[in-house]
């Protein structure tokens, strides 16, 4: 095709390539074990799968509600009463979305103007900074701190002013797998009390907290609550990421807002999927085991690499864990890992990707959402190296 004469600037111009997409590339041409990106390599419950195959079967193919359907969000509200002591409105305050990205950029884009600045904290998920960059608003970044990825307090309250739109958070934590304790949260209500800044609320790992860790929604915490749009994903909790879907709760003034984009983005959810979950969720064991199931996976992986070189602290939550390789090589984390691909047939991702300045502490990511099988083939690579 011929070239275009138009001269673009790119809102993005900056924007690096997806580790991830390297990392399953590389994986793909070394056909190496791929333990890098966050998916699941098993099927969701079969009982699921038949109650999308049953909705289907009963007509639920057009358009659903924008906001989502109601027997949905109601059974979300109920479950978010159940765990964190929070009512939210199903009608007003309750949007079902695609995935929790989604729901994200949403957020951002409904609430951040040109020039606000937005706090993340870093190590960080890689869709946040593009998404405040695309609406015209400034990243200010904050490293968390040591190879535990602890939040300094007293930088972060610095960095607030009256710039500041709005702050993200995200517990249980990508990539490092740290959750978010009491005592963080109550600091952080405490920061942002008697302001108009924004929470954005990454919990898509919410029901994936081991070693009786307890999840720290926002949702629990009165002024947090009052202030928060908190995301969270179906996908995740369900072993059914490309099903992509997510939803967001928060009150009813930014919410409005939030359906205002909402609206002319996607409009509306997969009707199908939705009625299916909405009868899923009705057993709470379904989400409530999946701390439990998962705990199980990373016993079972760490204890098989406990005799290797890498050194590790058992992850609090989600289904990552991060292992240090600074006794192995002096190698940058992206040498290595792109050195496992190639000699050991093994995919991981660097966490200096994530990080302020590609801070870079020696440590990889890897995920256990796989099967058995898988993950003790790749701890046999692992403690070979």
């Amino acid at each position: 095709m011929k070239s275009s004469a138009h001269h673009l600037t790119s809102k993005l111009p900056k924007l690096p390539d997806s580790i991830f997409s390297t990392m399953s590339s590389l994986a793909k041409e070394y056909n190496a074990i791929n333990i890098s990106q966050g998916f699941p390599n098993f099927e969701p419950d079969p009982v699921l799968i038949e109650l999308v195959t049953k909705a289907m079967k009963e007509g639920y193919n057009q358009y659903a509600p924008l906001g989502g359907i109601y027997p949905l969000k109601e059974v979300i509200a109920e479950k978010i009463a159940l765990l964190y002591g929070t009512k939210y409105d199903p009608q007003s305050e309750i949007t079902i979305t695609v995935g929790a990205t989604q729901a994200i950029f949403t957020a951002i884009s409904a609430l951040v103007w040109p020039k606000d600045e937005v706090i993340v904290l870093k190590p960080a998920y890689d869709c946040y900074e593009p998404a405040i960059k695309a609406n015209g608003g400034i990243p200010v970044l904050i490293q968390l701190t040591g190879k535990d990825y602890a939040i300094d307090w007293d930088a972060f309250k610095s960095h607030l002013s009256d710039k500041t739109r709005m702050v993200i958070i995200n517990t249980p934590h990508n990539p490092s797998g740290m959750v978010f304790s009491n005592s963080d949260m109550l600091m952080l209500q405490s920061c942002l009390k008697d302001t108009n800044i924004i929470l954005l609320s990454d919990e898509v790992y919410e029901h994936i907290v081991f070693d009786n860790n307890i999840h720290e929604s926002a949702s629990k915490y009165p002024d947090l609550a009052s202030r928060s749009i908190v995301c969270a994903s179906f996908g995740k909790t369900f072993h059914a990421t490309g099903w992509k879907m997510g939803y967001c709760v928060a009150p009813a003034e930014l919410m409005k807002e939030f359906q205002k984009i909402h609206e002319f983005n996607v409009f509306c959810v997969n009707h199908p999927f939705q009625r299916a979950l909405a009868e899923y969720l009705k057993n709470p064991a379904h989400y409530l085991d999946l701390g439990p199931f998962y705990q199980e996976k990373r016993d079972l992986f760490l204890t098989a690499i406990k005799n290797s070189r890498f050194k590790f602290t058992p992850t609090r939550g989600t289904y990552f864990q991060l292992l240090d390789f600074s006794e192995i090589t002096d190698e940058s984390d992206l040498d290595f890992a792109e050195r496992l691909v190639k000699e050991f047939g093994i995919a991981c991702i660097p966490i200096s990707v994530f990080n302020k300045d590609l801070v870079d502490n020696k440590q990889i990511r890897i995920c256990f959402a796989k099967t058995t099988e898988t993950l003790l083939k790749a701890a046999e690579i692992i403690t070979s190296i």
